[in-house]
C-alpha cells in the first residue's frame, strides 16, 4: 500500500478510477488526486470501486467527486466476466432486470458472480448499482430540472425512501441540498466526460466524422451529433472536446473531459447513455500504458510520440456496426455511407429538428422487414446482411458484456462473415484492444508507410511485440495510410 499512499501524497491524477481512499477521522472516501490536505497514513484505507468504500461507510467528497472519474482500464479492456459484468451494470443492466438479468447475461449464477465482484471489487452487483443509482441521481439533480421524486424513479430507485437514504449514506447530505437555482429545464441535459489525458481529439473525432450516415450522425464544426437507441426509448447527443481546466467536475490535473448534451426521451436513459458514450470514446482508456507499449517499437515510436493518445473509436451498437463491418467489404468508406443511408428512411416527426439527426438506426427486426431493393449491393452480401440481423434477434449479443471468443466463433458461423468482418466487429462493436486487420489493405499501405512489412503474415509476426494494444496501433496504421 506505500505505493498507494505515494499517488495520494503527490495527488497523482493517473491513479483516478483505479483505486480510492476513505479517510477514517473524517469519514469520506476521495480519488488519489484529491486537492485537499494529504491525511495521515494511518487514517487511510483504500479500496478497489467506490461502491466498496460506500459499503464500508465513507461518504463521497463534495471536493474532488470520486464517483466522476473515469473508468477503470482494467474493466474496460479485460476480457473476462468480472470485467464483463463491470460494463454490463455501466449500462445498467441491474436498474433494468436486476441480478438475475446481469446472471444470466453472463451464464453465472448469482451467488457465483456477487463472490466474483466481492472478491475483486470489494461489493457485489447490488452495491456497484446502487452506487452508480446515486451518481445518476445526483447528476439529474444538479443539470436538469426534474423534480426529486422524478429524478427518484429516472435513476432506477424503487422508492422515495429509498432514494433518501441512499443519498445520505453516499454523499452525506440531503438530495435537495444540490438543487440549483439555475438548473435548466428544457430537457437537455449538459454533461462532462472525463478522461485521462492525453486524448487526440482530431483522430477520435475526424475517424467517427469520415463514417456519418446521413440522418443517424453528423458532425459540423467540430461537434459529433448522432441518435440513440437506448432500453426506454431514441435519444439523441453532440459530443465534443472540452477546454480548459475540468476542477469543477473533478477531473484534476492530467485529465480532461468532453463536453455532451443529451436530449433523452426517459431520464430512465441516462445512466446507459454516459455508458455508451464513453465506450464510443473509449474515455476509459488508459493512453500512458498504451502509447508506451506501441512506442517500444522503433517503427512506431514517431508517430506515437507525434500523436499521443489516439484512442480506439468504438459504437453505440453492436448490430448497427455489425451492419457497417458487412456493408464496408471490399467497397470505400464513402460508398458505405451512401448504401447504409438508404437502409435509414426518416423516422416521424423529425422534420422539424434542425440540426439533430432524423433517423436512428434500425433494429434487427426492421432490416429484416426491408423490401430488397432497400439494399444497394450484391444479393451476397444482403444475405449476409440478413444472416446477422437473424443471429442477433434470436439472441446473438454484440455489446460490452459479450464473451469476445465466443461471438467471433458465432460470427465465423454465419454465411458470408469472414475474419475480417469478424474482427472488424470485435474490434469496434466489443472493444477487443486486441485486434489487427492484416489483410486490410488500409492496414497494409499505413505498414509501408511507416516501414513496415505490408505482407500479411509478416506483418502478424512483427505485430505480436504490440500486444495486448494491437488494436490501437491499427487505428495508428489507418491514419498513415
Amino acid at each position: 500500500m506505500e505505493s498507494y499512499y505515494r499517488a495520494v501524497s503527490s495527488r497523482d491524477s493517473r491513479f483516478d478510477g483505479r483505486f480510492w481512499f476513505g479517510v477514517t477521522s473524517t469519514g469520506i472516501y476521495c480519488r488519489p488526486s484529491c486537492p485537499a490536505r494529504t491525511p495521515k497514513s494511518e487514517n487511510v484505507k483504500y479500496f478497489p470501486s467506490a461502491a466498496a468504500a460506500a459499503r464500508n461507510g465513507f461518504r463521497a467528497c463534495r471536493r474532488c467527486a470520486p464517483d466522476a472519474v473515469p473508468g477503470s482500464p482494467l474493466w474496460d479492456s479485460r476480457a473476462d466476466v468480472t470485467a464483463r459484468a463491470v460494463r454490463l451494470i455501466g449500462d445498467g443492466v441491474v436498474d433494468r432486470g436486476g441480478v438475475p438479468e446481469l446472471a444470466s447475461r453472463l451464464g453465472y449464477t448469482e451467488r457465483h458472480l456477487n463472490r466474483l465482484l466481492s472478491e475483486e471489487l470489494g461489493a457485489g452487483p447490488l452495491a456497484l448499482a446502487r452506487t452508480q443509482r446515486a451518481q445518476t441521481a445526483k447528476t439529474l439533480i444538479t443539470k436538469t430540472g426534474l423534480g426529486l421524486s422524478e429524478i427518484a424513479f429516472a435513476a432506477g430507485f424503487g422508492s422515495i425512501r429509498q432514494f433518501n437514504d441512499t443519498f445520505r449514506e453516499v454523499y452525506g447530505c440531503a438530495p435537495s441540498t444540490l438543487r440549483r437555482a439555475d438548473t435548466p429545464v428544457d430537457g437537455v441535459v449538459p454533461l462532462r466526460l472525463s478522461y485521462r489525458a492525453p486524448l487526440h481529439t482530431e483522430a477520435l473525432f475526424g475517424f467517427l466524422g469520415a463514417r456519418t450516415i446521413t440522418g443517424v450522425d453528423s458532425y459540423t464544426d467540430g461537434r459529433y451529433t448522432r441518435s440513440l437507441r437506448l432500453p426506454h426509448g431514441p435519444a439523441t447527443v453532440t459530443l465534443w472536446p472540452g477546454t480548459g481546466a475540468a476542477r469543477d467536475d473533478g477531473t484534476g490535473a492530467g485529465s480532461g473531459f468532453i463536453e455532451a448534451e443529451l436530449r433523452l426521451s426517459d431520464m430512465r436513459d441516462l445512466t446507459p447513455a454516459v455508458a455508451r458514450c464513453r465506450r464510443l470514446l473509449d474515455l476509459d482508456a488508459d493512453p500512458a500504458a498504451v502509447d508506451a507499449a506501441l512506442a517500444a517499437d522503433p517503427a512506431l515510436a514517431a508517430v506515437v510520440a507525434a500523436e499521443p493518445g489516439v484512442r480506439l473509436p468504438r459504437s453505440v451498437d453492436g448490430f448497427e456496426m455489425a451492419v457497417r463491418a458487412v456493408v464496408g467489404q471490399q467497397i470505400s468508406v464513402a460508398g458505405a455511407r451512401t448504401v447504409l443511408a438508404r437502409l435509414c428512411p426518416p423516422a416521424a416527426g423529425t422534420a422539424d429538428r434542425p440540426g439533430l439527426p432524423t433517423s436512428v438506426f434500425p433494429t434487427p427486426e426492421q432490416l429484416l422487414l426491408l423490401p430488397d431493393e432497400a439494399f444497394s449491393m450484391p444479393a451476397s452480401r444482403r444475405r449476409t446482411l440478413r444472416a446477422v440481423a437473424e443471429a442477433v434477434r434470436d439472441g446473438l449479443r454484440l455489446d460490452a458484456g459479450s464473451d469476445r471468443a465466443a461471438t467471433r466463433e458465432a460470427l465465423l458461423a454465419l454465411p458470408g462473415v469472414g475474419p475480417w468482418t469478424a474482427d472488424y466487429i470485435a474490434l469496434r462493436a466489443l472493444g477487443d484492444p486486441d485486434v489487427l486487420l492484416t489483410t486490410d489493405l488500409g492496414t497494409r499501405r499505413g505498414a509501408k508507410a511507416l516501414g513496415l512489412p505490408d505482407d500479411p503474415a509478416d506483418l502478424a509476426r512483427h505485430a505480436e511485440r504490440w500486444r495486448p494494444w494491437r488494436s490501437y496501433a491499427q487505428i495508428r496504421l489507418w491514419r498513415a495510410s
